[in-house]
C-alpha cells in the first residue's frame, strides 16, 4: 500500500515537471532528484572505502551533467571544448592529485578511482539524457517513464505472484525470469501504444528502441542490486516509503534514459533533431 501511495504522489509531480517546466528548470529538478540518489550512492560505498573522497562525485555531478546536456542539446556544441578540456584535466590530473592529498591508504586507490570516476558518469549522463529528451519533446520523457515504471510495476507484481525461475539469485534473489518477461513485454506494449497514439502508426524501429530501453531498465535495476549486494545493504535509503531510497526508484532510469535517447538518434525519429 505504501508503494502505491508513493507512486500516486510521485508520478503526477514528475509528469507536471515534464510538461510544464522549461528545459533549464527541468534540468534542475532532475539534477536534484538524481543528486539524492548520488548521495545514497556515496553513503553506501563509503564504508567499503572509508579513506576515499567520494564526496567528489557530488561536487562534480552538476558541471558534468551540464556539460553533457550542452553537448546533447546542440549538434555543434559551441563552446564545449573548454568543458572537455576541464573534464580531461580532472580525470587525468585533478582526481589523482585529490586522492594523493586525501591521505587515503594506497590499497584503496583503485577502488576510489573506480567509484568516483564511474559515479560521475553513472549519475551525470542520465541527467543530461532525460533533460535532452524533455527539450526535444516532453512526450519522449512520458515514453521513458512508461517503459521503466510500468515495466517495473509489471515485473514486481508478476514476479511476486508467478515467479518460479530465479533470474540472478546471487545478485537479487527476488527477481525472476517470469517477472523480467512481464516487465519487458509491458515496456514493448507501452512503446507500441505510444507510437500508435502520438505518431498515428506503429514503427518497427521505435518498437526496437523501446525493447532495448526496457532491457536497459531491468539491467539498471540489477546493477543497483549488485552495488547493494557488494556493500551488504537491502535498500539504498529510506526516503520513499515502500520503495526504499531515491536510488532504488531511479536505478532503471539511469540506464534506460541514455539508451532511449541514443536509440532515437539511431533510427532518426522525426521528433529528434540530429
Amino acid at each position: 500500500m505504501r508503494r502505491l501511495l508513493t507512486a500516486a504522489v510521485g508520478v503526477p509531480l514528475a509528469l507536471l515537471a515534464t510538461f510544464r517546466l522549461p528545459a533549464e528548470g527541468f534540468f534542475v529538478v532532475i539534477l536534484v532528484l538524481v543528486g539524492l540518489g548520488a548521495i545514497e550512492y556515496v553513503r553506501m560505498l563509503q564504508p567499503a572505502i572509508p579513506g576515499a573522497p567520494l564526496w567528489l562525485v557530488l561536487l562534480w555531478l552538476p558541471p558534468a551533467a551540464a556539460a553533457a546536456f550542452w553537448a546533447l542539446a546542440s549538434s555543434r556544441s559551441p563552446g564545449l571544448e573548454p568543458w572537455l578540456l576541464v573534464a580531461g584535466l580532472f580525470a587525468t590530473v585533478g582526481l589523482p592529485v585529490l586522492l594523493l592529498a586525501s591521505g587515503m591508504a594506497s590499497g584503496e586507490t583503485l577502488a576510489a578511482l573506480g567509484a568516483i570516476g564511474f559515479g560521475i558518469v553513472y549519475f551525470g549522463f542520465p541527467v543530461a539524457s532525460i533533460t535532452a529528451l524533455q527539450r526535444l519533446d516532453p512526450w519522449l520523457v512520458f515514453l521513458l517513464f512508461s517503459i521503466t515504471w510500468l515495466g517495473d510495476t509489471a515485473a514486481y507484481y508478476v514476479g511476486s505472484r508467478f515467479g518460479r525461475h530465479k533470474m540472478a539469485p546471487r545478485v537479487s534473489p527476488n527477481k525472476s525470469w517470469e517477472g523480467a518477461a512481464a516487465g519487458f513485454a509491458t515496456g514493448v506494449v507501452a512503446t507500441l501504444a505510444w507510437s500508435a497514439w502520438r505518431l498515428g502508426e506503429v514503427r518497427p524501429g521505435l518498437l526496437a528502441v523501446g525493447a532495448a530501453t526496457a532491457v536497459a531498465a531491468q539491467l539498471g535495476d540489477l546493477f543497483e542490486s549488485l552495488l547493494k549486494r557488494a556493500v551488504n545493504t537491502k535498500d539504498s535509503g529510506a526516503l520513499l516509503p515502500g520503495h526504499g531510497g531515491m536510488l532504488d526508484r531511479i536505478d532503471a532510469l539511469l540506464f534506460a534514459s541514455p539508451v532511449l535517447l541514443a536509440g532515437l538518434w539511431l533510427i532518426a525519429h522525426d521528433r529528434v533533431s540530429l
